[in-house]
């Protein structure tokens, strides 16, 4: 099925799950329009992908508003893919300055960008819009160190639940997707720079790669207009849970 004429807005996507969903799109036939901070490699990819690229960050309010601004009145699909994982301290050890970052990324950036677009959403070409919100299995289980990282992930999940629940009998699907380990940048930002120890994390096992996580984005959209995925959970074959990895 093709997606000509539809429009689809995907965040954090400069890199890795993000870019790897806005190719999947437009592939599909998709017009992207692409938001991230990092606006050179943002153009870049909008370039690839006959898409565009505006400014975003989804940690300030005017500059959702901005970018909002900016969109035709009707969007297909909107991915809430920004946000991420900072630090791996203990509870003990708490930094107010991490959390506060992927609060506001993770969960307030997610809130604001599904308002923002609300009202082109409704207004959808194809006569239904989409909210496909990236989750993690974090927001399923906790683990130690992870606090403020599961926090917000199992933030996102209730306003995912909250937004099918408020926006029943509206043209309006909402879907979450909760990767498992993805090798991208992740632990990358996570451990502010530190490849070793990036690296150490996907060691030994084979991890998902971002176009996994883009496949299941594009496979929920294109369910016939009825059907909703509310929720897809997908892990690498050697992990069986946050903390239960299979290494060679």
């Amino acid at each position: 099925m093709s997606a000509q004429g539809l429009c689809a807005v995907v965040t954090g996507a400069s890199s890795g799950i993000g870019a790897a969903a806005a190719r999947a799109l437009a592939a599909q036939g998709y017009r992207v329009i692409l938001g991230a901070r990092r606006l050179e490699r943002l153009q870049a990819l909008a370039t690839e992908l006959g898409g565009e690229a505006i400014f975003l960050d989804v940690t300030d309010a005017a500059s959702v508003a901005v970018f909002a601004a900016q969109l035709p009145s009707g969007v297909d699909v909107l991915v809430n893919n920004a946000g991420g994982a900072l630090g791996l301290e203990s509870l003990a050890d708490l930094n107010e300055a991490h959390w506060q970052e992927m609060w506001q990324s993770n969960v307030l950036g997610l809130a604001r960008m599904s308002k923002a677009l609300y009202p082109h959403l409704l207004k959808a070409f194809s006569g239904v819009g989409h909210v496909v919100n990236i989750g993690s299995v974090a927001a399923h289980e906790t683990y130690a160190g992870g606090g403020g990282y599961t926090a917000c992930k199992h933030a996102v999940k209730a306003l995912t639940e909250t937004m099918r629940a408020e926006w029943l009998g509206q043209p309006l699907r909402v879907t979450e997707i909760d990767p498992g380990l993805v090798e991208t940048e992740f632990s990358l930002v996570r451990f502010a720079g530190d490849a070793a120890r990036a690296a150490s994390v996907y060691a030994g096992m084979e991890p998902l790669v971002a176009a996994d996580i883009a496949d299941a984005v594009l496979w929920a959209v294109t369910r016939p207009a009825h059907v909703n995925i509310d929720e897809i959970i997908i892990k690498p074959r050697d992990q069986a849970r946050v903390g239960m990895v299979h290494r060679r």
